[in-house]
């Protein structure tokens, strides 16, 4: 099947988008069997092929040269329930049956890292997701590894990779704007470990909306670990020094819990006296409390999701660019800053 358009020269995947009227990177998936396309939109890129005379073959030579259909999962903290809906996100966009998952847990340990990363290069994966335990900045896997790379939930320090983070910072805002909605004004915050960047870009966040609201928080931040014991501690504290406060932002769901558990004892009621809102939307602790929890999700399985299309996008060429980029946060209403009738 000779056409004009396929004579004199090879076509090329741009030839085929082209024809087709979609992106390089929609023909790429196209092609590939990949199930994020429309079907129309497959049968158009196929038609367009074989128009061209584009052949698997010639796919075989350019596009998919050297390609293994398996993509590296690097991983600091296997137990985390950050890591694991992160990993589900990736999964999904993998899509069942079409990619293999290597799944390394280097727990931490900067030695048993590079040992995985070279298990991985040695399998020759496509490209490789690393997948940190917390925010705070983690240092580059290097600018000599052979394929893409994307770092989720830890930034690289290295501006040159690509990054993909939630927004701490906008969830911090987010959950005080929400208070001010309830009409709150007596604001404490309660939060964990102050060496982790998201605790700090939460207060940050926190403190920017109060601000614009020509408002500060009620005391000093209250910081010590991402515990329950220690939100009642904390909320015992904070409610003897200052009675007055009418809400609470804590740093993470299960600090909230410790706050509604001494609320409770100290006859306060929730959320009528003081609203509580809590950070991470972990469904288990946040719609076990009582009341239930209002919270911040950062949307981690579709940073999973994201970061796995861009480590794809990267395999077919496509420039992914560099640095940290932020993710949108959203906000979960319980009843614990809106009173359930």
């Amino acid at each position: 099947m000779s056409t004009s358009e396929g004579a004199g020269r090879t076509s090329t995947l741009s030839d085929v988008a082209q024809r087709a009227g979609v992106s390089i990177a929609t023909a790429s998936k196209a092609l590939n069997g990949r199930g994020d396309v429309a079907p129309a939109t497959r049968v158009r890129v196929l038609e367009a092929a074989e128009a061209l005379a584009f052949t698997p073959n010639a796919m075989a030579r350019g596009l998919l040269a050297g390609r293994t259909g398996t993509v590296g999962l690097l991983t600091s903290d296997l137990e985390g329930r950050f890591m694991i809906p992160i990993l589900m996100g990736a999964e999904d966009a993998f899509g069942a049956g079409q990619v293999n998952v290597f799944l390394c847990d280097a727990r931490g340990d900067a030695i048993r890292e590079q040992h995985h990363l070279k298990a991985l290069l040695s399998r020759r994966v496509d490209g490789i997701i690393v997948v940190g335990r917390q925010t705070d900045p983690r240092p580059s896997l290097g600018q000599e590894i052979p394929v893409p790379v994307v770092y989720a939930y830890a930034p690289s320090d290295d501006p040159r990779d690509l990054s993909l983070t939630p927004d701490n910072y906008a969830g911090g805002r987010m959950a005080i704007e929400h208070l001010l909605a309830c009409g709150r004004t007596r604001i404490a915050h309660v939060s964990g470990d102050p060496a982790y960047a998201a605790a700090q870009d939460r207060l940050a966040g926190a403190r920017a909306a109060l601000e614009a609201a020509g408002l500060q928080l009620v005391g000093t931040p209250m910081f010590s670990e991402w515990s329950e014991p220690w939100g009642r501690d904390a909320a015992g504290m904070l409610l003897q020094q200052h009675p007055d406060i009418d809400a609470v932002f804590c740093g993470s769901d299960q600090i909230a819990r410790g706050v509604i558990d001494t609320a409770r004892e100290l006859g306060r009621t929730v959320p009528d006296d003081l609203a509580v809102i809590g950070y991470d939307n972990w469904e288990l602790l946040a719609t076990n409390s009582r009341p239930e929890l209002t919270t911040i999700d950062a949307n981690l399985q579709q940073l999973g999701r994201q970061a796995a299309q861009r480590v794809f996008d990267a395999i077919d060429g496509i420039d992914i660019g560099e640095g940290v980029h932020h993710l949108p946060v959203r906000l979960v209403i319980r009843g614990s800053t809106i009173a359930r009738r």
